[in-house]
């Protein structure tokens, strides 16, 4: 541990004149040393807060609690990765209010390869929000009246129950507005909280937030915001056309892409950052996941300033740091040479095999005594490719035998699968998830809710007299899955009493979707469709863990 040569030297002038004190001296010796020594201790005190709340020091201030909204106010600048907003320059808190919608967007996830993204401001990440600490924030989220999905946001830098998420959940063409007060200073994550949660955060729904401690971060040079994911679609990587998100990939958390700022490329080639030699390039990393962890790495450079998970303890000479899902970091450090440096993910495959690299250009003249570049070419041997596995046998449980044995097994498919969304008295969520109880669709045609569950659904359906526009998903059940759930929904909350059987679902999955169809994640079809809502994954506003 490191110690201020002003603490050391207070240390040892108080430590020298305690033991004077243990010899005999006159009363007005002894004042002298009691009024030196209180004078050492003021000093020593002054020199602690002076260090722990100085911009850049190891400590950040503490979270402070509100007392009055501040009478400054503006509103504030947010922008896309890989761009921040300015640094914060005033020197106290105001009322900032946030401005930000929801847009469920198709783009390019990678060349020739396009996927239906659910954001906050019309990209993946969203918005690079800025604020200070002491700042009261007045949040306005917006729903774009196109949106298929209820959105909400849970920000990690608030102080509160979900975070912002139980204020805020929002249906299409809805707005939405709460306030927080930014306590803590730190670099945090926000993102969607409406279940099924994983399924909005792997299309895309998170971003960060910078509170800037008071006096602000120490100046550099350039800032860039880069945030990883990972996404999970129906077709491989790189397999062209619209790909739809697939929950069974990313439930078990086997993503075909993961990514820098939500493109392969998105930071590579032309759209590579950039610096200048000798600039101090400071980088706000964040990690949307859903799932993984990442091990940012920039190959060829140390980081010489590092604030790990966003908090304010410093770390320095840094060479690689994990950033877990919903997490975040601050890495900070000057360019000595010139050149391309590589951001990476650095679980290697994800990097060179599923898109997570990125690119820093660094101009000027390359200095050969930081890096002398190629001057030996040697051969080494790689390792073997075998891959290796363990012999291991499975089972199955058994199917169900009677109309009795599905519905039991078929209200456990619906609790783990369904009741989020359409609740577990089938009453569903007005103007977002149909309901099932009393369902004149449900009941009227059981092939076409055979249909629904299998192939998902996009478009408008009335249901008990009510109009619902939204998304059904496809559920990646088995039919014995389909048959036991659809069979409990029939045969609870006043429906018709209908049994489904395995062989119904095996019938209607071999017939295919009807024209109507469309996958969850497919293009808004150009005329609503009828069809039958079904046990769907998506659910209320319930706040995610902070």
């Amino acid at each position: 541990m490191k110690f201020p040569l002003g603490f050391l030297t207070i240390s040892l002038a108080t430590l020298f004149l305690s033991g004077c004190g243990q010899n005999k001296l006159s009363e007005a010796q002894k004042g002298g040393q009691e009024t030196l020594l209180a004078e050492l201790q003021e000093i020593s005190d002054s020199n602690r807060t002076q260090s722990s709340s100085a911009p850049g020091g190891n400590q950040w201030p503490e979270a402070k609690v509100p007392t009055e909204i501040p009478t400054l106010e503006e509103i504030a600048v947010l922008t896309d990765a890989p761009s921040v907003p300015p640094p914060i320059i005033r020197a106290e808190p105001a009322k900032v209010v946030v401005n930000l919608e929801v847009t469920e967007v198709v783009k390019e996830i990678a060349e020739g390869v396009k996927y239906t993204f659910w954001t906050f401001g019309g990209s993946v990440p969203g918005k690079f929000i800025r604020v200070r600490q002491g700042d009261y924030v007045e949040f306005h989220l917006a729903n774009h009246p196109d949106s298929k999905m209820p959105h909400n946001i849970d920000l990690h830098a608030v102080t509160g129950p979900g975070g912002g998420a139980a204020s805020s959940f929002t249906a299409p063409g809805h707005e939405s507005v709460f306030s927080f007060t930014a306590m803590n200073p730190g670099l945090y994550v926000y993102h969607c909280a409406t279940a099924p949660v994983g399924m909005h955060i792997a299309n895309g729904m998170y971003g960060l937030i910078l509170v800037e401690p008071e006096g602000g971060l120490p100046p550099v040079d350039k800032e860039y915001y880069v945030m990883q994911g990972d996404f999970y679609t129906k077709g491989k990587y790189g397999q062209a056309g619209l790909q739809p998100f697939s929950m069974e990939k990313a439930i078990a958390e086997n993503p075909d892409y993961v990514l820098f700022n939500g493109s392969v490329g998105a930071l590579a080639g032309d759209n590579a950052i950039t610096a200048d030699l000798g600039e101090t390039v400071r980088l706000f990393v964040g990690n949307g996941g859903p799932n993984l962890v990442s091990s940012f790495h920039v190959i060829g450079e140390i980081f010489d300033t590092l604030y790990s998970e966003g908090g304010s303890t410093a770390n320095h000479n840094v060479q690689t740091t994990l950033v877990p899902a919903g997490g975040a970091a601050i890495a900070e450090f000057k360019t000595e040479t010139a050149g391309t440096f590589i951001l990476v993910d650095h679980s290697i495959f994800r990097a060179f095999n599923k898109g997570a690299l990125g690119m820093l250009k660094v101009g000027g003249e390359e200095n050969k005594l930081v890096y002398s570049g190629k001057i030996d070419d040697r051969i080494y041997l790689p390792e073997g490719g075998t891959i290796q596995t363990i012999p291991q046998e499975s089972s199955l449980a058994p199917a169900a035998a009677n109309k009795a044995e599905r519905i039991v097994a078929g209200k456990i498919v619906y609790t783990r699968v369904c009741m989020a969304c359409h609740q577990a008295s089938g009453e569903g969520i007005p103007m977002a998830f149909p309901p099932l109880a009393k369902s004149d669709y449900l009941n009227a045609d059981a092939t076409r809710a055979i249909g629904t569950v299998i192939h998902g659904m996009v478009g408008k359906v009335t249901v008990n007299g009510n109009e619902f526009n939204s998304i059904m998903p496809q559920l990646g059940l088995s039919d014995e899955q389909i048959a036991n759930a659809l069979t409990y929904v029939y045969n609870s909350w006043e429906n018709n009493g209908t049994e489904v059987t395995p062989a119904m679902v095996d019938a209607a999955r071999k017939k295919g979707p009807p024209p109507t169809a469309a996958p969850a994640n497919a293009a808004p079809a150009p005329a609503p469709a009828p069809a039958v809502p079904a046990p769907a994954v998506p659910a209320p506003a319930v706040p995610a863990p902070k």
